[in-house]
């Protein structure tokens, strides 16, 4: 008996229609929901909680840009290398989640948990280490002020992070 039907895409162009229409029970929606790209949320997460449906959000760390404490100018992005622009931007949230007392990819794990629709986050691994780190980067505890730091700095939009 199928109990859920659900779709895995990279691409928002046409979750809003099938959340609206009564078409799937969940998305996996990669790499559209992070700190540096919320092209999803207006598109994907926000239908899907409309619909009572969920997220599963993937690609946290936008392929590695998010995934170290302080990302490196040889940062990777969408799989490609990331533009300056976006290193600058990824190294100003560091900042933050540094002086709140946190690391970048706790915060880009837990950033995505704080949207009701969204009901897991998948973190790409290749080991047993980089399992172990991502456990330990989800238990990490990720202060509250942070979220408003990250908005007054113009980081985060206010709407993702339950302050707008």
């Amino acid at each position: 008996m199928v109990r859920a039907i659900g779709v895995g895409t990279n691409s928002v162009d046409e979750l809003s229609g099938l959340f609206r229409d009564g078409l799937l029970d969940v998305a996996m929606l990669a790499g559209r929901y992070t700190l540096l790209e919320n092209g999803g949320l207006q598109t994907a997460l926000e239908p899907a909680l409309a619909a009572g449906a969920g997220i599963v959000v993937v690609g946290v760390y936008n392929t590695g840009l998010l995934s170290t404490d302080w990302p490196a100018s040889d940062a990777r992005y969408n799989y490609s290398q990331a533009p300056p622009d976006l290193i600058a931007r990824a190294r100003e949230l560091a900042g933050v989640c540094e002086r709140h007392g946190t690391t970048l990819p706790a915060a880009a794990i837990a950033f995505a948990l704080l949207h009701p629709a969204v009901s897991s986050v998948a973190i790409g691994m290749r080991s047993a280490d980089q399992v172990d780190s991502n456990v330990d980067r989800y238990h990490q505890a990720v202060p509250k002020d942070l979220w408003a730091d990250l908005v007054d700095a113009h980081l985060v939009e206010p709407s993702t992070v339950g302050l707008g």
